[in-house]
């Protein structure tokens, strides 16, 4: 059994987009297959924007990001849903990331020889970005910036890996038959906490 944390980065509380299907349909699949599942929901989330690079490094994080660095710090497995907005991530998820992924709570403690130790180490990603344009355009043009900085600047640097993706374009046009397509592939990935 893996510990499975899905982390769904729509901005929009409450539901109903296709982000959130796809995060309820992969937690059905995790725990069909007897994994288990946690669920943080950023849009319900309540924190601050980090204004400087002394409140990163020195502040305490804030008590609703204290309370998912434990259950981020507790996974073997992250699921990072979003949609992409202009490019790139939505700002209340990268805000988010820079909460959560402090120097402090990424380098965990040292041990006796003082080494630092990421308590993130080890962990592996699913990553899930769905777009209004064709995902190979989002690939092939833009070559695909923003899930490549999310892979190698974010979660690679704190010692997430292997980071797999899932890139699902055209979402406004897709048809039900579609959705439901994807929906199915994501219930499998679950199960399979991959």
């Amino acid at each position: 059994m893996s510990h499975i944390v899905i982390i769904q980065g729509h901005p929009t509380a409450g539901g109903g987009h296709f982000c959130h299907a796809l995060a309820e349909a992969y937690a059905r699949g995790a725990a069909e297959g007897g994994h288990d599942v946690r669920q943080i929901l950023v849009a319900e989330l309540d924190f601050p924007l980090l204004r400087s690079k002394r409140d990163w490094e020195k502040s305490p994080p804030p008590p609703a990001i204290a309370g998912v660095q434990d259950t981020i710090a507790r996974a073997d497995h992250l699921v990072i849903i979003y949609p992409l907005w202009l490019g790139d991530m939505p700002a209340l998820l990268k805000g988010f990331l820079e909460q959560a992924l402090r120097p402090a709570f990424m380098s965990g403690t040292s041990d006796p020889g003082g080494n630092w130790k990421t308590v993130l180490k080890g962990k592996s990603s699913r990553i899930v970005v769905t777009m209004g344009m064709p995902a190979f355009v989002y690939r092939w043009y833009f070559g695909a910036h923003s899930l490549r900085s999310l892979k190698r600047s974010i979660l690679a640097l704190v010692g997430i890996g292997p980071n797999r993706h899932t890139l699902i374009g055209t979402v406004e046009g897709m048809s039900e038959a579609k959705r439901k397509v994807w929906l199915e592939r994501m219930r499998r990935l679950g199960a399979g906490a991959r």
